[in-house]
C-alpha cells in the first residue's frame, strides 16, 4: 500500500479530516504519493511545492472547474490510486527583465503578459531569436502549455492543444494591431522573446501561474525539460481524455 500524504485548500478543511480519519498520512517527506483536495489552482500550487521531490500529485476537485482534477468520492482511494494512469507535465521556464533585473519562475499552465494601465500594451514578439510581430498592440499575449492549453489560453480563443503534443500555444489577448492574428503554434523547443514597447508609458505585468512580476521590459520564455512532474488521473478518465472531450463540449 502506498504511503499517502494530504493537502487541501483553506475550504476543503472537512474533507481533509474525512481522508486523514480513513487513511494514515505519512507527510510531506516520507509519502509516496501526495494527494490534494481543491480546485485546479490548487493543483498548481502542489505541483510548485512538491518540485523536485520525484511524488506524484493525485488531485480530487473541490473547486469550480476541476479540469486537471479527478472526482471527488471518498471510499477506494487506494483501488483508485493503484488503476490510475500517469500524465508528465513540464513547465515553461519565465526570465522576467525588469528594474530589479532578472526574476525567474516556473508555469505548468502558462507564461501571461498582461497590461498594467487603462492603456494597451505594445509588444514586440521574437521566436528563436528572429521577429515576428514587431508591434502587437493588445491587451496581453501568453504562452500556454498543453496542460494550460484549457485554462486562459483558451478563454483568449486559443487552441487546444493533446497532453503528448510537442507543441506550445503562442496566445493574443484582445489583440488590435494586428487585428486578424489569432496566433501561433510553437514547437515546444521554440525560445520566445517578449521585448515591452514604451514600458514606462504603458506598463506591462509577466505572469507565470500565480506569480507576477510587475513593469517587466522583456520577458524570456522556453519550455524546461529538465523539470517534469507525474499527475495520476482515474483510469479512463486521464488527462488526453479531457483535452479531448473539451474538443467537443459547448
Amino acid at each position: 500500500m502506498p504511503a499517502l500524504h494530504f493537502t487541501a485548500a483553506p475550504d476543503a478543511a472537512e474533507a481533509l479530516a474525512d481522508m486523514r480519519k480513513r487513511h494514515p498520512d505519512a507527510g510531506p517527506k516520507d509519502a509516496d504519493i501526495v494527494v490534494a483536495l481543491g480546485g485546479d489552482g490548487f493543483m498548481l500550487q502542489t505541483l510548485h511545492a512538491f518540485l523536485g521531490t520525484g511524488k506524484p500529485i493525485y488531485g480530487m476537485n473541490l473547486g469550480s472547474v476541476g479540469f486537471l482534477m479527478n472526482e471527488y468520492r471518498a471510499e477506494k482511494l487506494i483501488e483508485r490510486l493503484a488503476a490510475a494512469e500517469r500524465a508528465i507535465v513540464h513547465p515553461l521556464r519565465m526570465k522576467a527583465h525588469g528594474t530589479k533585473g532578472v526574476t525567474e519562475a516556473l508555469a505548468f499552465n502558462e507564461v501571461s503578459l498582461l497590461r498594467e494601465t487603462r492603456q494597451a500594451a505594445k509588444i514586440s514578439i521574437l521566436v528563436d531569436e528572429r521577429i515576428r510581430i514587431a508591434e502587437l498592440i493588445c491587451d496581453g499575449v501568453l504562452v500556454a502549455t498543453p496542460a494550460g492549453s484549457t485554462a486562459y489560453n483558451l478563454s483568449a480563443h486559443g487552441p487546444i492543444l493533446p497532453i503528448d503534443a510537442a507543441l506550445l500555444a503562442l496566445t493574443p489577448i484582445s489583440a488590435f494591431r494586428p487585428r486578424r492574428w489569432r496566433g501561433a503554434l510553437l514547437p515546444h523547443r521554440a525560445r520566445v522573446r517578449f521585448e515591452i514597447l514604451e514600458s514606462a508609458k504603458r506598463p506591462v505585468s509577466a505572469v507565470a501561474d500565480d506569480f507576477e512580476v510587475r513593469d517587466v521590459s522583456a520577458v524570456d520564455v522556453a519550455e524546461d525539460r529538465s523539470v517534469a512532474m507525474t499527475m495520476l488521473y482515474d483510469a479512463g478518465h486521464n488527462l488526453d481524455e479531457r483535452i479531448l472531450a473539451e474538443q467537443f463540449s459547448d
